[in-house]
């Protein structure tokens, strides 16, 4: 199922465990990074934050984790992280257990309250699982930098046109998404800080 960049209020009926947006009356919005680190794209995206003295919000993969312990390390200094599971695996395609499993196997390299699925993808019987243990954070506006057919410019378009007042934003930290996000990440922030909006991170 290809997801709009703005999930229809249909389906978040579907999964009231999860937050879809984090509303507020301060104008903050919550950028997030999926499926790193990655050193293709990670040093590129906490450099641009960096700049602005920003914190962001990165949902991990436990083997990446693993495999890049020293750019996990600076990503730890400044900014938030959440569990995506051990190996970006799909609720839909495996068994509750299996899932269940490999999102405690992340718990092994970092502890955090925060999940989301990789995907998307996760059963109602899953969501109310997981969400005994912890805060699943989807999002409102999903970029789609990571898909061949988003030109840098529509992903650059797909999230400042939908943006509003405690929507969570979803790029991704893998190489799929590099030309996508090199274009798109620094002038949404330039963008949506001339509209007043407040970068924060999910806690």
């Amino acid at each position: 199922m290809l997801l709009p960049v703005s999930p229809p209020k249909t389906l978040r009926a579907l999964y009231p465990q999860c937050f879809w947006n984090l509303p507020n009356p301060d104008n903050r919005i919550y950028l997030t990074f999926d499926d790193g680190p990655t050193p293709e794209l990670l040093p590129f995206i906490l450099d641009t934050l960096d700049k602005y003295k920003f914190r962001a919000t990165f949902f991990c993969v436990g083997d990446n984790v693993a495999k890049h312990p020293e750019l996990f390390n600076r990503m730890l200094e400044k900014h938030v992280v959440g569990n995506h599971t051990y190996n970006h695996m799909s609720g839909w395609k495996n068994a509750n257990i299996t899932y269940y499993r490999n999102i405690k196997k992340f718990d092994a390299v970092y502890h955090s309250p925060l999940f989301r699925p990789p995907y998307g993808r996760i059963t109602r019987t899953q969501a109310k699982h997981v969400s005994r243990q912890y805060k699943i954070i989807m999002w409102d506006v999903l970029s789609y930098d990571y898909s061949k057919s988003t030109t840098p410019k529509k992903c650059l378009s797909n999230v400042v046109r939908n943006v509003k007042s405690g929507s969570v934003i979803v790029f991704h930290d893998n190489k799929k998404a590099k030309r996508n996000v090199t274009y798109a990440l620094p002038r949404a922030i330039e963008h949506l800080l001339g509209k007043g909006f407040i970068f924060d991170v999910i806690s």
